[in-house]
């Protein structure tokens, strides 16, 4: 065993030799600290060249570990010796996780601290995490944690997404490859075909887009919300830009396309509205018009008829007025993987026919 004597160090080399290799031994002898390096037969003070410790910060603790002995690994993460306490018996403060359910941990900081203290615990909580075998880490920052993006950044992590209040980095810790899923890769948009009695369409020019300033005529159209379902989206779309009431009839068709906004991917809903009112108060900030308009004369527009998408949508919504094409409703239903009603498009009128199953 390792004997302490006049301030020398006497190391026993066949027990540090059984220990595995590039494995860490804390220990304390009088007001000294040592660690020993497995294979490798010194002891080094702490007091003058490992000694680090923990900073007492406030903040709120998950748990806490004693710091004894720890794997060497090819993190970029220190090794234990970095993060031991000044004390063996001390314990460190640990980043407060909850898991989730793909075997990873999730920290949602609130309390401000400096950068330096941060990355001792951060560390710190690294290696009790992979010890616990967890492998993907996500911190959420609030706006007012932004001070703590840089070392992160540091320290391996990367940027997930971000909104307008926080910020998500991830880091991953296997060795293995990655499997953190990516952020989301699409916008959904919508397009409402609402006409009357009279086989009157409703349509806009637009004072903003691709459209500005063309004297383009075309259906009321919008981006689906955060938490919003399809079909309350395109209500509200046609409400907001005409002042019309409506209501929602059908998914006619959809169409995807790639790298529209920002490098992600579109889906875009053609939907059939029933208009409930016929009175239009158009929304002056970004429609330059609003009216009824014959279908004849809307489809019949050099910009519909050049384009072969248009025509398939204007084919869609007359053969749906004529009784000839049946699109997709909404139907409510429940899952025991959400919480929340949520709503499955479905043909309903060829569910009903016989032997459609």
């Amino acid at each position: 065993m390792t004997k302490v004597s006049c301030g020398r160090v006497v190391s026993n080399n066949n027990m540090l030799r059984s220990l595995p290799k590039l494995s860490f031994l804390f220990f304390r002898t009088g007001n000294s600290h040592f660690l020993a390096i497995a294979n490798r037969p010194r002891l080094i003070s702490s007091g003058r060249t490992i000694k680090r410790v923990a900073s007492e910060v406030k903040i709120r603790v998950a748990s806490r570990f004693p710091v004894r002995s720890m794997s060497a690994s090819t993190s970029p993460f220190p090794s234990a010796a970095q993060v031991a306490a000044e004390d063996a018996g001390q314990q460190i403060k640990l980043l407060m996780s909850t898991n989730d359910d793909h075997g990873g941990v999730i920290v949602e900081m609130d309390e401000a601290m400096d950068s330096t203290s941060f990355v001792s615990i951060l560390r710190a909580s690294i290696l009790h995490w992979k010890q616990q075998g967890k492998k993907g880490v996500w911190i959420k920052l609030p706006i007012h944690l932004v001070n703590l993006v840089e070392p992160l950044v540091k320290e391996g992590f990367w940027y997930h997404h971000a909104e307008p209040k926080y910020i998500m980095l991830v880091y991953w810790i296997p060795e293995g490859a990655n499997t953190i899923p990516p952020n989301a890769t699409h916008r959904v948009g919508v397009g409402a075909f609402v006409m009357n009695e009279k086989r009157e369409v409703l349509v806009v020019q637009e004072k903003s887009g691709l459209f500005r300033g063309t004297g383009v005529w075309k259906l009321p159209t919008g981006v689906v919300d955060q938490g919003e379902d399809i079909c309350a989206a395109a209500v509200r779309e046609v409400k907001e830009e005409t002042g019309i009431d409506s209501e929602f009839m059908e998914v006619l068709a959809f169409r995807q396309s790639h790298n529209s906004f920002f490098e992600k991917s579109d889906l875009f809903f053609i939907c059939m509205l029933r208009p409930l009112s016929f009175d239009i108060q158009m929304q002056e900030g970004e429609i330059e018009a609003a009216q009824w308009m014959p279908f004849e004369e809307y489809s019949a527009q050099p910009f519909v008829e050049k384009h072969e998408l248009m025509k398939y949508i204007n084919d869609i919504c007359m053969a749906r007025t004529d009784g000839e094409y049946s699109g997709f409703t909404p139907v409510p239903t429940k899952s025991h993987f959400q919480k929340h009603q949520s709503y499955l498009y479905l043909n309903a009128g060829a569910l009903k026919r016989p032997n459609s199953l």
